[in-house]
């Protein structure tokens, strides 16, 4: 396949460093005319290897810093929901690709490896954390040393607009997203078993031991991540 036959780059910042060896990128997603919003690429190296997590296409030139930094050896999908660029990375740079089964979204590339609760990832010191309960494949990489959790759509953390066009500002209230940090709301509206709750795989979530938090979209959440998450499943899911 030719490069042109894969999405384009769109806009998108530089690559950061946010901890020693993972990087993110800033980037956006076209959804229809006027709609843009942003979306997030985590990079996590491992010596020479790079492992892609919910990856973003870039730019020619920021492409080449990428592979300064080391070999594209693994692309992580880790919710349903993304996946636009995978098949870009795993085509070109001959990546492995891990997800869990029955992606529908973006149904290929079909996985190298099974994202599962058992399963360790490709770089030590982390482990898979699963929604076991949600309608639809979505899961979360805790990296142990770094206390960093990452995750996709089912909770983000908004400081700022950054690359979400005004039309999707003026939507995005309406959906129920705000400023701060929150579940997704229209993620858990759709991935939540009918007559049932998303509260237990959020209670066992909480028992990993993370301080930060960054997601595919939004802001990286530093230092008391857990316990502001804490209020939010108590504020989402009350006793009754």
């Amino acid at each position: 396949m030719e490069n042109n036959k894969y999405p384009p780059a769109y806009p998108h910042d530089a690559i950061t460093e946010l901890f020693p060896d993972v990087y993110w990128v800033q980037g956006s997603i076209k959804l229809g005319p006027g709609m843009r919003l942003n979306r997030n690429m985590l990079i996590v190296r491992n010596g020479s290897e790079l492992t892609l997590i919910n990856p973003i296409r870039l730019e020619s030139p920021e492409e080449q810093v990428l592979l300064s930094m080391g070999q594209i050896k693994h692309v992580l999908r880790l919710g349903d929901f993304h996946g636009l660029d995978d098949a870009y990375y795993v085509d070109k740079f001959d990546a492995d690709f891990w997800s869990q089964e029955g992606q529908v979204s973006y149904p290929s590339p079909s996985p190298d490896h099974i994202i599962s609760k058992n399963i360790e990832p490709p770089m030590p010191g982390a482990e898979f954390f699963v929604f076991s309960s949600a309608t639809a494949p979505e899961s979360a990489l805790f990296l142990k040393d770094k206390r960093l959790l990452i995750t996709t759509d089912a909770i983000q953390y908004y400081t700022e607009w950054t690359y979400t066009t005004l039309l999707t500002r003026l939507v995005m209230p309406l959906l129920g997203f705000k400023k701060g940090l929150l579940i997704g709301p229209p993620w858990i509206k759709k991935v939540t078993p009918k007559g049932g709750s998303m509260r237990g795989d959020f209670e066992r979530l909480l028992e990993l031991e993370f301080d930060h938090l960054i997601a595919a979209h939004g802001s990286l959440l530093r230092d008391d991540a857990r316990s502001r998450l804490k209020e939010v499943v108590d504020n989402t899911f009350p006793p009754g």
